[in-house]
């Protein structure tokens, strides 16, 4: 046995099941070795960035590490973006990056780099491998590492000798630690202020708490104290739809998101960091919570939200049931396509269990507030701002989730960034539409350009328009595989949804705005 076959042995019995690669010379032994050692499902990407963001989707929604297989520090250099909002989205990760032989790395060869430096600001934990002998070791550390609460993002560097090397052993799986309880001081601490401040405290939730059986917690305290519910701007993972609470997502635009704070005495952070305004801008304030309001820790990111907010929850006698959101199914829309037409097309045909993984930029907000009497779905977004993200993510959630429809919400330019992504959905045959919100220029850009009182001269058009020559998603998606039709209207945009939400398989729409 060569070390390539340990580490991918080791996988195998610590339950990763999946490599999202995209390999070179150097990781050949490695791909060897996953026909040599059945187990793990080899998912091919023709981009490291398509890699690294549908590791993140699988993560997000499986909770189990996903494998990534990089070449080298410019394969890894690829990836970076998409691990940079894994990480934020505390996506569990193990990335495999390959390394020259370890004595030839000191010859300087055109792909040699400081791999471990590319890789520690997205990774919670990175080593580099010397032995063949105990490069299974390095692996179950690496998956380990990957499973602390509430995720990180680790990366092994394996050199090839280390791969081809004789290893006598594998490594056995090692059991994560579950995540801590919060003290039982916070709890008190949180049910004292809700008591007294009731609807001037909002109760602002992340990671775990959002998924249902945190909702439906945070609900029954909303019923008891008529506090408001809240998560960040751009969660990782939300449950949303009919049978759970609306929550309110804090505003992109400081100005937005300082005002809706300002009548908060208090914060209750369930999971959720304190908020803070996505750029700066001079004369704002970094933190955008009120001076003076109290901000209450009930539970960190890594700790068990779930259960902090049942402890709250009975600390303040609430009801068995909080207030849920009713079952909207909206008329189909006609006309033609606006952001809010386009969320009204979606709403009126959502299935059940749907997948949302959300990059429309400026197209996808009325979606996002029409929602919450949608038949439940979950819902993924931006989490750390890098776009590219969409496609990828989307990619990866089908992997994890075979029976359940996903729709790829994407905004036009953002999409090009990662647009290979459509290669491995037809490739995998998944079960991904994706929306192409088709405004045909970087509207973000525009929009900030606008608030910052710049004026918009040739030069600058020419950097946030996209059009001469305008982007053809529907030839750029059937090059790829994925079969892509147009909608320019309301009335065309449903019955294209239809077709594709009933047809196996990946489908583009081109939504015309």
């Amino acid at each position: 046995m060569n070390g390539a076959e340990a580490l991918i042995q080791t996988a195998v019995a610590a339950g990763v099941d999946i490599c999202f690669a995209n390999p070179g010379t150097t990781e050949l032994p490695l791909v060897a070795a996953m026909d040599a050692v059945p187990g793990i499902r080899s998912v091919l990407g023709l981009f490291e960035g398509a890699c690294t963001g549908a590791a993140d989707g699988y993560g997000r929604m499986t909770r189990k590490p996903a494998l990534t297989l990089l070449h080298h520090g410019p394969g890894l250099a690829n990836g970076i973006a998409n691990l940079h909002n894994a990480r934020r989205a505390h996506s569990p990760i193990v990335n495999v990056v390959g390394q020259h032989a370890t004595w030839h790395i000191a010859a300087d060869a055109p792909l040699n780099s400081d791999i471990a430096s590319l890789a520690r600001p997205v990774s919670a934990w990175v080593l580099s491998s010397q032995d063949s002998s105990t490069l299974a070791d390095d692996f179950a550390e690496g998956i380990w590492q990957a499973q602390q609460p509430p995720g990180n993002v680790a990366t092994l560097i394996v050199p090839v000798d280390c791969l081809t090397g004789t290893a006598s052993r594998t490594a056995p799986p090692r059991i994560p630690p579950s995540p801590a309880c919060p003290s039982e001081e916070r709890v008190m601490q949180a049910a004292t202020e809700l008591r007294r401040f009731g609807k001037s405290v909002a109760l602002l939730l992340g990671s775990q708490a959002l998924c249902a059986r945190g909702l439906k917690v945070a609900a029954r305290i909303a019923a008891a104290t008529e506090c408001a519910l809240l998560c960040d701007t751009f969660p990782a993972r939300m449950e949303r739809g009919a049978g759970l609470p609306a929550i309110e997502r804090i505003a992109y635009y400081p100005e937005e998101a300082i005002k809706r704070l300002s009548v908060f005495s208090a914060l209750v952070l369930a999971g959720a960091p304190e908020p803070v305004a996505f750029f700066g801008k001079q004369g704002m304030p970094s933190f955008i919570a009120p001076p003076g309001c109290l901000k209450i820790a009930l539970s960190h990111p890594n700790e068990d939200s779930e259960a902090a907010l049942e402890s709250l929850a009975d600390a303040l006698l609430a009801p068995a049931r909080g207030l849920s959101s009713p079952r909207l199914q909206p008329s189909r829309p006609t006309g033609p396509l606006t952001p809010r037409s386009l969320a009204e097309a979606i709403l009126s045909v959502q299935p059940e269990g749907m997948i949302l993984v959300d990059e429309a930029a400026t197209s996808g907000l009325p979606h996002y507030l029409l929602s919450a009497g949608a038949p439940p779905f979950t819902y993924l977004s931006l989490t750390g701002g890098a776009i590219g993200q969409g496609l990828p993510c989307a990619t990866g959630a089908a992997l994890a989730c075979p029976d359940r429809r996903v729709l790829a919400f994407q905004a036009d330019g953002s999409g090009m960034y990662t647009v290979q992504a459509l290669w491995t959905q037809a490739r995998e045959s998944l079960n991904v539409t994706t929306i192409v919100c088709a405004n045909r220029s970087y509207r973000v850009l525009q929009l900030e350009m606008a608030r910052m009182g710049m004026k918009a001269g040739p030069q600058a058009r020419r950097l946030t328009d996209l059009t001469a020559p305008v982007l053809d998603w529907v030839e750029i998606s059937r090059g790829l595989g994925v079969p892509a039709t147009r909608a320019d209207s309301a009335e065309s945009l449903v019955r294209e949804l239809e077709t594709a939400f009933a047809t196996p398989g990946p489908h583009l729409i081109e939504a015309i705005l």
